[in-house]
């Protein structure tokens, strides 16, 4: 365990989220509100798309616990973030030769629901048509660290934003450059996080062990990624699982380590967490398989200061 706490650790840089979402895949994002929804690694959610698609047969991963970032400048309750590449070896976990998320049974349950399926593929910059062959090429995974995103939900025939953080344990499905795109317990669709304006209010119960200074946003790889090299927490072994497959092929494997965390400093402006209800907007998406060299972690975005409230996001539709 202590080996892959150092490969993450190693590729960990602070980073401040920025209106035009550094850490998503494509074009300029929207700032969001003041909420934030803490999401444990079961539960649906706020209008889930679908129902869980996530499988039994994988064991959950042991969250994984990153050493403090030292001059980080201004108060770590900042628009401020740990940022790691989506081709970091040990970011992700699972159980080998078994895939975490059915992606069939999604395929099928958003091809049923033709409005589902569309407002899906809006959130993504898809074409309704182009859904089934996106969600094949996707890599099921579960996270080891809580992790920033922007989530989706389905409310009135249309895609609601809001800014969310998984919990460690949860079973997405990343593109080609290790971003989560798909959430397997809700099939909500995932974009990367934006920054929340004003004192936030956190929606939802927070898990034992939570910080919000240690949620990480996951930048995209420079290159795409051909290989993840992921922890396995039944046999406290590691394998390779090629991007795009479900399992089959994985692969056992050493991890390279690293030294430890050298975090750069950030600066940012600060914002203050309370608690409230209602979500906001997204960023865009790029796709492309990310690589299993480690990485170094590039321009993300950030999290604000947080305090406990219910759950349940208002309705803004997507773009």
């Amino acid at each position: 365990m202590a080996v892959g706490v150092l490969v993450v650790a190693a590729v960990v840089l602070t980073v401040v989220l920025t209106s035009s979402g550094g850490g998503g895949g494509g074009g300029g994002g929207t700032a969001a509100g003041d909420e934030l929804f803490l999401q444990s690694a079961d539960s649906s959610g706020p209008d889930p798309y679908t129902e869980s698609s996530t499988r039994k047969g994988a064991t959950a991963t042991t969250p994984t616990a990153l050493p403090s970032a030292s001059g980080t400048g201004p108060s770590e309750s900042a628009n401020i973030v740990r940022g790691v590449e989506g081709s970091a070896p040990g970011l992700y976990g699972g159980t080998r030769n078994v895939s975490s998320c059915d992606v069939e049974k999604q395929i099928r349950t958003l091809g049923a629901q033709p409005d589902k399926n569309k407002a899906f593929a809006s959130v993504l910059g898809l074409d309704p048509s182009g859904v089934p062959a996106y969600l094949r090429s996707l890599t099921p995974v579960q996270l080891r660290l809580d992790t920033r995103v922007t989530n989706h939900g389905f409310r009135d025939g249309a895609a609601t934003a809001f800014q969310s953080v998984l919990q460690s344990g949860t079973a997405v499905l990343v593109n080609d450059r290790g971003e989560p795109r798909v959430r397997c317990s809700c099939g909500n669709p995932l974009l990367a996080p934006v920054p929340l304006q004003g004192a936030v209010k956190r929606q939802g119960k927070a898990w034992s062990g939570y910080k919000s200074s240690n949620a990480v946003v996951v930048s995209p790889a420079p290159q795409p990624v051909n290989t993840f090299v992921m922890y396995d927490p039944e046999t406290e072994g590691w394998f390779t699982r090629t991007a795009g497959t479900t399992g089959g092929s994985d692969r056992k494997t050493t991890p390279r380590t690293s030294p430890g965390v050298s975090p750069s400093n950030a600066s940012t402006a600060p914002s203050s967490e309370t608690s409230q209800s209602s979500p906001s907007s997204p960023s865009p998406e790029s796709s492309q398989p990310p690589s299993s060299e480690a990485p170094g972690a590039s321009s993300a975005p950030p999290s604000s200061a947080e305090s406990p409230a219910p759950e349940s996001p208002a309705s803004q539709p997507a773009s």
